[in-house]
């Protein structure tokens, strides 16, 4: 690799960590706000279709990074689907809640509120904010506040996702490797519509080799 090439490479990798610090940092503040015990953020694994913990705040942090269950399943995989926000008082009275998936995670909740994480009409995930004091009450105001807390985890989410993306791609030895080294030359808004049809040639060349 060129010292051109390592230092694109490294300047990728400071962006996907500064990218998850912007997440872990919204999900502490969220949770601090709302005077919750948990607040997380979820990513949409589009190829497996599951959702995976990208920032955890409170109880589970250090330990539900990386856990995934199936997208559909769920409050969160609710909110994902029908790009909802969506508050529950008593997660036990609502259908849509999976216990069991709760306890997976070493963790059952006893209120929520849930909102998707959108960006230009994409879902790319969910935020969840756990058990605020059992005495209070969820207003319309909070409600619009935690929104604003989903538009900055959005953009940190698909900050994050480029980054990674850019990062596969320099590590790829593969015949598009060399393009996405050249890709990686680009200025930002070229940079990521390159890497974009990458992507897209890399699924139709494993489709045909299929």
């Amino acid at each position: 690799m060129s010292d051109l090439e390592a230092a694109v490479a490294a300047g990728v990798l400071g962006a996907d960590e500064a990218h998850r610090a912007l997440l872990q940092a919204t999900v502490e503040v969220a949770r601090a706000i709302f005077g919750a015990k948990a607040a997380s953020v979820f990513l949409l694994d589009e190829e497996a279709e599951e959702l995976v913990f990208e920032a955890v705040a409170g109880e589970g942090e250090g330990e539900l990074i990386g856990m995934r269950f199936p997208a559909g399943n769920g409050i969160a995989g609710w909110v994902l689907t029908t790009r909802q926000p969506l508050v529950v008082d008593d997660l036990s009275a609502d259908t849509r809640w999976s216990r069991t998936q709760a306890e997976s995670t070493g963790y059952v909740p006893k209120s929520m509120m849930s909102v998707p994480l959108l960006v230009e009409e994409r879902a790319l995930g969910v935020l969840q904010v756990l058990d605020r004091p059992p005495d209070t009450r969820v207003r319309l105001a909070e409600v619009d506040l935690l929104g604003l807390f989903a538009n900055q985890a959005a953009i940190a989410l698909d900050l994050l996702q480029r980054a990674r993306r850019a990062r596969e791609a320099l590590a790829g030895e593969g015949r598009l490797a060399p393009l996405a080294r050249v890709a990686a030359r680009l200025e930002e808004g070229e940079r990521d519509a390159a890497f974009e049809l990458l992507r897209a040639f890399e699924r139709v060349l494993v489709e045909t080799r299929d």
